[in-house]
């Protein structure tokens, strides 16, 4: 599901006037309040709580994956050897999914890094500018205002701040490669 889609369909729940909060003041409850989207202090958890929402699909499918790569013969001898499911769990089954724990951290990291759509189809950088997001600076100076410079400038600190994420990444995925040639 795009973020737009995602953006639009939690606006509608966060919204107070037709969301949540309107549902259960319908029922009774007059003094409930979620009005969450129109607080300047936490309309920025709104976009981060629709973004969970819209990754776990993804980070649970790989970390499903990882669970049945775990090799089946080290579990039964762990169990063999009288481990029980929790020292079993946090010695063998952990280790084994370390790398996808990284892999998933790298990659949402860099979807909330340049998270554009979501922001503006769920807030549209508001309450005031609570929730303007660096692509959305880019997205203001280009092609709001027609400042291409300062636009550029902007686009490439939001490459910088990538950077700063996937060299680090690249750097630890080489020396933890050449870690298991140097142990083969």
């Amino acid at each position: 599901m795009s973020f737009v889609v995602t953006g639009v369909v939690w606006g509608w729940l966060l919204n107070p006037g037709i969301g949540i909060q309107k549902v259960v003041t319908a029922m009774g409850w007059s003094g409930f309040r979620f009005d969450w989207l129109v607080d300047r202090d936490r309309a920025l958890y709104c976009i981060v709580l629709a973004g969970a929402w819209q990754a776990s699909g993804f980070a649970m499918a790989l970390f499903l994956a990882g669970l049945r790569s775990v090799d089946a013969d080290l579990i039964k001898a762990a169990q063999i050897d009288g481990a029980g499911p929790l020292r079993t769990y946090r010695r063998i089954v952990l280790p084994s999914i370390w790398p996808i724990f990284i892999a998933v951290f790298v990659i949402l990291l860099q979807f909330a890094i340049k998270t554009f759509d979501l922001a503006v189809a769920l807030t549209g950088g508001g309450p005031g500018i609570s929730t303007v997001l660096p692509s959305m600076v880019v997205y203001d100076f280009m092609f709001q205002r027609g400042l291409l410079g300062r636009g550029a400038a902007a686009a490439v600190l939001l490459l910088l701040m990538l950077l700063l994420v996937l060299v680090p990444y690249a750097l630890f995925q080489r020396w933890r490669a050449a870690h298991r040639t140097d142990h083969a």
